[in-house]
Order: C-alpha cells, then structure tokens, then sequence
C-alpha cells in the first residue's frame, strides 16, 4: 500500500536517486543487494547450474546466454519476490511511503501488487555515454548492454512518476526534491 516502485535502466541513476532518498529518510528495499545476498545463500546450486558462483563469470554467462539468463532468472526471481514481500510487510506496519529498487520491474512483470512506479530517465545517447564511461567499455558495447532492457522511453511512458537525471547532480537533487514534493501533497 506505501511501497513505490523505483526503477530506470542500466545507467540512468536510479542508484544515485536511491541514495538521495536514504537521505531523506526513506527506506530503500534494493533487489540488486536481494540477489547478491542470496547468490551468496545459494552459492552451491549455482555453481552446480552453472559450473561457477563467481558473480563477474556468472555475468559473462548469462549475458551471451538467453537460455542461461533465463534459467539463472528462473531461479532467482521467485526468491528475491519472497524476500522483497516479506520485507515490505514488515515496513507495511509504519504506515509511510517506502521504496522497492527493483531495476528490471517492467521486464519481470513480477511485481503487479505494486501498483506507484518511479522511473528515473536519462535519454538512451546520454545513458549510453555514461554506461561507456562509468565501466571503461567501447560505446558499442554499451549500447548492447542498454539494449538488453526494455527502451527507457518505454519504461517513461509507464511511469507514475518520472525523474529526470539528463543533466548533473544539482539538477538530479532538484528532480527529486520536486518528486518528494509531489509525494508528500
């Protein structure tokens, strides 16, 4: 009932908003943080799924692998759901608005309980310059990993709320001081 979505793509800063929030005061459920915590908790039947639990090597896996991807999504989708639920319940009893970070909620479909969504948006050529620059790789490959997400223009169009991270920090501050606004009214 309080939680809200927040979700971008790959790049567009959503982490950054995620920590601007902690600021604020706001709880912050980030399924990234799930998934390693239970890559770690599984460990054994991923190396034996996939021969390594190594995250870097993982990665490289089920990047050039749709079928590995999927079996490796198929694993851990369910039990990052029951995790992320079972901590929504817990911070349900404060009766306060709460984020849940979860980065691929559109691709999943996994989530339809929650129904406020806020993505973070950076137009593709700017999240693909920062892609490029944050992880020291070629603009082509970039674009590859960007492509791998629903196009953000998609995921804007499906917003509730949008927060604009196309230009610095002081603007991103802004965009979300304005968001928090509109929450609060």
């Amino acid at each position: 009932m309080n939680a809200i979505i927040l979700t971008g793509s790959i790049a567009t800063g959503k982490s950054t908003v995620a920590s601007l929030l902690k600021l604020y005061g706001y709880s912050i459920i980030s399924a990234d943080e799930v998934a390693h915590k239970l890559l770690k908790e599984h460990s054994k039947e991923i190396e034996e799924m996939f021969a390594t639990s190594d995250r870097k090597e993982l990665g490289a896996i089920v990047f050039n692998n749709k079928e590995k991807r999927k079996q490796l999504e198929n694993f851990l989708h369910p039990k990052i759901k029951e995790y992320i639920l079972a901590e929504s319940k817990k911070l349900e009893e404060y009766n306060i608005p709460y984020f849940l970070d979860i980065p691929l909620y559109f691709e999943t479909g996994n989530y339809n309980e929650f129904k406020n969504v806020v993505v973070v948006y950076t137009p593709k050529e700017i999240q693909i310059q920062r892609l490029a620059n944050r992880n020291n790789i070629s603009l082509e490959e970039a674009k590859k990993l960007v492509e791998l997400q629903m196009d953000i223009e998609e995921k804007k169009a499906k917003a509730t709320y949008v927060i604009d991270n196309s230009g610095n920090l002081k603007h991103l501050q802004k965009e979300v001081d304005k968001f928090i606004n509109q929450l609060k009214s």
